[in-house]
């Protein structure tokens, strides 16, 4: 029965392969990891490389998602990349990821976003120089601009272009310096059934969508620790209500506030308070900041981008100033239920991933 059973499978897999266009592609890359903040100099020694491979299905607007965008990829990365330091380690990674075409689909923009494992991260004993990964598991975003010619010789084809890669653990555990490397790749692109032949399925004129103003709610979680190496990791939660208003079919703009309930900040005031009596902290200061924000929404499918510019309006102890910005995924179940994970950061410097649940009513 099993064999009936794995054979079925099977014969499931090769009929979905058979009737979408998947290509694979594989490149090496090599460039420098930019010196974002002089606190990282000293890791910066050498030229990183690596190796990206990419798995993709190509789209043709069996979706109407698919022709808003113009008929995009949807596809898996993987990345090995030697920091060309042995302070920094290596960083294996995987993302989900897209790609956007431009230039008569000669140009493609990939955008992606996964975890990345580090082999040798913050040890205060043993490697305490590193102080970009203050832990194994990092989030990273991936960006490539590949100028790419696909069937030129049956199904393989080249790409070549440029190569973005960001590491961050977003201040789960301290420290959090970061790095961002960018490179030069050169690769190969393969379609694995060449023979296939689909044709794009043209875009017809587009509904106009037309919604009232909807109210959201959504409670947002997790760990976070400040700069203070050692400082320890607490737990926060945020309550954020909001309103939208779609202003089409692919975007919404937003505005609302957030309760933030940070208990490292607390740690952090008393620790301030009773070690830097210079910088005069009350070490009664209250740890809770509320703030109001204006947002915007990209709808791609049943996924949005969610982007959020806020500024506190109440502010008891300074911490990396009044305003904040988040950026993040929001996936939908149904037409009321989402789940969300974003990063909230002060401009360039991260505070904190947040886990979120929420409803659109």
């Amino acid at each position: 029965m099993k064999h009936y059973i794995l054979l079925l499978v099977t014969l499931i897999s090769i009929r979905g392969i058979a009737q979408n266009k998947y290509t694979i592609d594989v490149s090496q890359f090599n460039g420098t990891i930019l010196l974002h903040n002089p606190d990282i100099s000293h890791l910066i020694t050498g030229h990183p490389a690596g190796v990206l491979v990419g798995f993709n299905q190509k789209r043709f607007g069996e979706k109407e998602w698919e022709k808003d965008f113009g008929y995009p990829d949807t596809g898996f990365t993987f990345i090995y990349q030697d920091m060309a330091n042995g302070t920094l380690g290596t960083n294996t990674s995987l993302y989900a990821h897209y790609n956007f075409y431009f230039f008569k689909r000669k140009l493609q923009f990939r955008v992606g976003q996964g975890l990345a494992y580090n082999s040798n991260p913050y040890d205060k004993d043993t490697n305490f120089r590193n102080n970009a990964y203050g832990s194994h598991i990092l989030s990273s975003t991936m960006l490539l601009l590949n100028y790419q010619k696909e069937n030129l010789v049956g199904g393989l084809g080249f790409k070549t272009g440029l190569t973005l890669v960001h590491y961050s653990n977003a201040n789960v555990k301290a420290p959090n310096t970061s790095t961002n490397t960018a490179a030069f790749n050169f690769g190969l692109v393969y379609d694995l059934n060449s023979s296939l032949q689909k044709e794009f399925i043209p875009k017809e004129k587009t509904i106009k969508i037309t919604e009232p103003i909807r109210f959201n709610l959504a409670l947002r979680s997790g760990v976070n620790e400040s700069d203070v190496n050692g400082s320890g990791q607490y737990g926060f939660w945020i309550a954020s209500a909001y309103a939208d208003k779609r202003l089409g079919r692919k975007s919404a703009i937003q505005l609302g506030g957030d309760y933030f309930h940070s208990n490292f900040l607390k740690e952090l005031i008393r620790f301030q308070s009773s070690s830097f009596p210079e910088l005069n902290v009350d070490s009664n200061a209250d740890f809770k900041r509320a703030g109001i924000f204006l947002g915007h929404e990209l709808f791609v499918n049943k996924m949005s981008v969610l982007t959020q510019f806020g500024y506190y309006v109440y502010y008891p102890f300074d911490f990396e100033g009044r305003t904040y910005n988040r950026i993040g995924l929001k996936r939908y179940f149904g037409d009321s239920i989402f789940a969300a994970v974003t990063l909230k950061s002060h401009a360039a410097k991260a505070e904190a991933v947040e886990f979120g649940i929420g409803v659109r009513l």
